[in-house]
C-alpha cells in the first residue's frame, strides 16, 4: 500500500514539479509571482482536447494537441508579458501594478476558458494504450511511467537552458543586476519575454499530463495547481530551481500519502499546511538563502 501510494506521488509530484520550475524560473528573474501561471496550465489541458476534437482520438492526435497547446499558450504568455507587464516593468517602483497585472490575466483567461469550454467536467481520452505493470502487488501504468519520464526530460532540458545556453546566463545575468545586464548588452525585455514563452509552455504539457493522468478536465485545475506550485516554490526556495523539483515531488507524495491514509477531503488542504509550516521554521525554504536588503 505505501509502496502504491508513493508511485501515485511521484506520478503528481513530476507534474507540480514541471509547473513549479517555470512558476520559479519567472521569479527568479522578475520576483514576481505569476499569478497567471495556473491558468495557462488549465487551458493547456483544454486546447488539446479540443485539437483531438477536431482530428479524432488517437495517440498523434493527443502528442499534436498537446505540442499545440505549449506552442499557443507560450505565445500567450509572451504576449502577455509584452503587452500587459512591459510597460508597467519600465516604470521604477511598479512591482505591485505587475503582481494585479498578472491577476488580471489569470482572471482573463479563466473567463474565457468559462465561456468557451462551461463549467462543466470534459474528458481527455487516455488514447496512449500503454500496459500496466505488477511490482509483487505494486501496479505501474503506463502512463504513469510515461509521465513522470516526459516530466524529467522538459525538467532536464529546463536546467540546461538555464545554466548552460546563452540564453540561460542571460535570464541568472538579469536575475542578479537587471540594470547591469542592460549595460553589459543584454536585451533584457527579449530574455523576460523568452521566459515567459518558455515557463507557460511547460505549464501547458503539464496541464496537459494531469488531464490525462485523471482523464478529466475541470476549471478548477487552476485553483489547485497554483496554490500548490506556490507552496512547492516556497518548500524549495523561491527562485531555486532544485528547490523547485524538490518542493513539487514533495507536495504530491505528501498530499498522496495524506488522501491515502487519512481522507482525500484534505488532500488539497495539505499544501497549505506545509506553506504555513515552512513560512514558519525556514522562511527562505530548503535551499533559499537570506538576501540583504539596501536602505
Amino acid at each position: 500500500m505505501l509502496l502504491q501510494q508513493l508511485v501515485n506521488g511521484l506520478t503528481i509530484g513530476s507534474t507540480y514539479a514541471l509547473v513549479t520550475m517555470g512558476f520559479t524560473m519567472i521569479y527568479g528573474i522578475l520576483e514576481l509571482t505569476n499569478f497567471a501561471h495556473s491558468s495557462f496550465y488549465m487551458l493547456g489541458a483544454y486546447l488539446t482536447i479540443t485539437f483531438m476534437t477536431m482530428t479524432g482520438a488517437s495517440p498523434s492526435a493527443f502528442l499534436l494537441g498537446m505540442a499545440a497547446s505549449a506552442v499557443v499558450c507560450g505565445i500567450l504568455g509572451a504576449a502577455m508579458d509584452r503587452i500587459a507587464l512591459k510597460v508597467i516593468r519600465d516604470r521604477k517602483g511598479a512591482a505591485i501594478s505587475a503582481l494585479l497585472s498578472t491577476v488580471g490575466v489569470q482572471v482573463a483567461v479563466n473567463a474565457a476558458i468559462l465561456v468557451v469550454f462551461g463549467s462543466e467536467t470534459k474528458h481527455l481520452a487516455n488514447v496512449l494504450g500503454l500496459p500496466r505493470f505488477n511490482f509483487r502487488g505494486t501496479i505501474v501504468s503506463g502512463i504513469q511511467m510515461a509521465i513522470v519520464a516526459t516530466s524529467i526530460v522538459l525538467m532536464l532540458l529546463l536546467t540546461y537552458i538555464v545554466y548552460r545556453t546563452k540564453l540561460g546566463n542571460s535570464m541568472r545575468a538579469i536575475s542578479q543586476n537587471m540594470n547591469a545586464a542592460k549595460l553589459m548588452g543584454i536585451d533584457v525585455n527579449s530574455v523576460i519575454t523568452a521566459t515567459f514563452l518558455i515557463a507557460t509552455a511547460v505549464s501547458a504539457i503539464a496541464g496537459t499530463l494531469v488531464g490525462m493522468y485523471y482523464q478529466a478536465v475541470d476549471i478548477q485545475m487552476a485553483a489547485s495547481v497554483g496554490s500548490k506550485s506556490f507552496a512547492a516554490a516556497v518548500l524549495g526556495g523561491m527562485g531555486v530551481l532544485p528547490g523547485a523539483v524538490l518542493g513539487g515531488y514533495l507536495i504530491g507524495i505528501v498530499e498522496t500519502l495524506v488522501a491515502g491514509y487519512i481522507s482525500s477531503g484534505y488532500r488539497d488542504a495539505i499544501a497549505f499546511a506545509i506553506l504555513i509550516v515552512v513560512l514558519i521554521v525556514k522562511p527562505t525554504g530548503l535551499f533559499g538563502q537570506k538576501s540583504i536588503g539596501k536602505v
